[in-house]
Formats: structure tokens, C-alpha cells, sequence
């Protein structure tokens, strides 16, 4: 058995897909009590909390992220016989950690490697929240789009083709009515589906990527993904790298997060001050 898979098993759920434990802990999730983790993002404003609250009920807690002030909600719920524990991640306009609220969700997503992620998206909105959405899944593939507040878009006569849009984005789409429960049940079995790897999501790329950049952030990826194995995600990391991220650059120095001694690693080129 792999170590992380050893991992997965220690959780609780041998068929479940590996997490790292460690990283999650660090952040303030303890898996112990859940099959899959499930983050949940979204702009300010669109029912992302009424959302949560309709999912998890009274199984919810709050407290801060370990060293912010940033608050921090989490509860559970079960389906198909699996339990989830739902983190709701600060409501953020995007992932470029420019304020704590970025930087929490991003760092989450990134490192705690959530089995889903799902984004909700305010209907009569998408031009302004698609940019999350999509930010979401350059770090996750494994992502579900809540189109929420489908009424409000109704009463301002928005018709919203969910099919197209899935297909366009390459995850699941849902229009749901929170407040009213609508879809709630459609969404459930989104999160299971990716979750237990039933539906294919497709990774997101530039639709066509300058060959001077694709050959630098390729070549970078896998220097990235040689020297630090148990990175997730190298080439979102090796974008950011390049773009000159003092946060992921502060990471790869530091060693957190599953980093390796970056002074171990000689195939790594020098990083930017």
C-alpha cells in the first residue's frame, strides 16, 4: 500500500481517494469524521452561505483559519452513504492573493487538495463570476459550478443554457434556488459523482497558449514536479512562479505545504526576490 493511500485508509475510507492529512491538519480540517472533503467557493453575495447552511443544517461549526483572523465555517452531510465535510471557503472576487480571504481559499484549494470543488455562481452575474470559477479549476479540475439564484434570473429574463455551459467549462453545472431548496438534490449527486470519480471533469488551459510561454511554464512544471513530487498541482504553481508570486515563491523557500528543502533540490533554478 502507497503512502497515500495509507493515508486514505487511515481516514476511514479505503476506497476513498487519498488526501494529505498533514496539510488539511495544518490548515484546521481533521478528516477523521468524513469520506470526502469538499470546499466550497464563491464571489461575495451569490447565497454561497445559504447554500452551506442548506447542505450541512445544524451540522455546521465555525472558528478562524490557524494563524488569520479570517473566519472560517465547516459541517457535514451525508449521501449515498458517504459523509462529506463541507469547508466554506471566504467569499473572494478572485484567487490571486492580494488580501488574507484570497489567500486562505486559494491556499486551501491548492494544498488541502479538496476532493470537490464546488463554486457558486450568482445566475443574473455570470460575466463577473465565471473569472472565480475559472480561476478554481486552473487549480482543480475536480470542480462543480452551483448556478445559483436561477429565480432572480428568471425575474429579470435571463435564460441560462446549464447544458452549454457545462460542456463549455468541462465540469458539472447545477442551477439551484437555495432558498427555496431547488436543485439541491441534483447538486448532492454533482459532489458525490465527482467526489467518488463517476464524472469526468475536464482540466482547464488557455485556449491557445503563445509557444514562447507554453515552453517556459512546461519546461518550469517539470523542474517544479521533480523537485517537489507531492505538489498537486506544478504547472498552476510553476505560472505563478513565473508571474513572480511572493506567496507561492515564499512557499517553495520555506518548505511548506509539502515542499521540499528548496536548497536540496539543485534543479530548480534560482527564485526571484
Amino acid at each position: 500500500m502507497s503512502a497515500r493511500s495509507s493515508e486514505a485508509a487511515s481516514a476511514g475510507c479505503a476506497d476513498c481517494p487519498a488526501r494529505p492529512i498533514a496539510q488539511l491538519e495544518r490548515l484546521g480540517i481533521h478528516v477523521e469524521d468524513g469520506d470526502y472533503v469538499v470546499a466550497l467557493a464563491g464571489n461575495p453575495n451569490t447565497g454561497k452561505s445559504t447554500v452551506f447552511n442548506a447542505l450541512t443544517g445544524l451540522r455546521q461549526h465555525t472558528g478562524n483559519w490557524p494563524g488569520k483572523t479570517v473566519t472560517r465555517a465547516e459541517g457535514g452531510f451525508q449521501y449515498a452513504g458517504k459523509r462529506f465535510k463541507l469547508v466554506d471557503l471566504p467569499g473572494t472576487y478572485s484567487l490571486l492573493a492580494t488580501s488574507p480571504d484570497e489567500e486562505v481559499a486559494r491556499d486551501f484549494l491548492l494544498f488541502g487538495q479538496p476532493d470537490v470543488a464546488v463554486v457558486v455562481l450568482d445566475a443574473t452575474r455570470l460575466e463577473r463570476n465565471l473569472n472565480l470559477a475559472l480561476q478554481v479549476m486552473e487549480i482543480t479540475p475536480r470542480a462543480v459550478v452551483c448556478l445559483n439564484l436561477m429565480d432572480e434570473a428568471r425575474r429579470h429574463g435571463l435564460a441560462i443554457d446549464d447544458r452549454r455551459l457545462a460542456r463549455d467549462l468541462g465540469v458539472p453545472v447545477v442551477p439551484t434556488e437555495a432558498r427555496a431548496r431547488r436543485g439541491l438534490e441534483a447538486l448532492l449527486s454533482a459532489i458525490h459523482d465527482v467526489a467518488a470519480g463517476r464524472a469526468a471533469c475536464r482540466e482547464r488551459r488557455l485556449p491557445s497558449e503563445p509557444p514562447g510561454f507554453k515552453e517556459a511554464v512546461d519546461h518550469l512544471a517539470g523542474l517544479v514536479q521533480r523537485a517537489y513530487p507531492r505538489l498537486p498541482n506544478a504547472r498552476w504553481v510553476a505560472v505563478r512562479l513565473l508571474d513572480g508570486d511572493e506567496r507561492i515563491i515564499q512557499a517553495v523557500r520555506t518548505g511548506e505545504w509539502g515542499f521540499s528543502d528548496a536548497a536540496a533540490s539543485p534543479g530548480l533554478p534560482p527564485l526571484a526576490t
